[in-house]
């Protein structure tokens, strides 16, 4: 039975980086947008490479995102870090 695109990406967000073998991660250097494609074949183009959104490689270290609903965007969470670094 194939699996649905919702398990497909649980399961890519479930990765654990601990235990994860890097060489079945792709590294992020190493993928190329074409901008001259459509919005939606650019996200199609970036998950064909990336393979997993949630976790890949840059270089030797391991790369793995999360998201949390009503967490504040990126912005937001860079500026708290900074200001708490003061």
């Amino acid at each position: 039975m194939d699996k649905t695109a919702r398990e497909l990406l649980a399961e890519m967000q479930s990765v654990d980086i601990r235990t994860v073998d890097p060489s079945t991660l792709q590294d992020i250097r190493d993928v190329k947008i074409d901008s001259s494609l459509t919005t939606e074949q650019k996200m199609v183009d970036y998950l064909k490479q990336i393979k997993n959104p949630y976790c890949y490689k840059h270089g030797k270290y391991i790369v793995k995102i999360s998201y949390t609903e009503g967490g504040g965007s990126l912005n937001e969470r860079l500026e708290s870090y900074l200001r708490s670094l003061v």
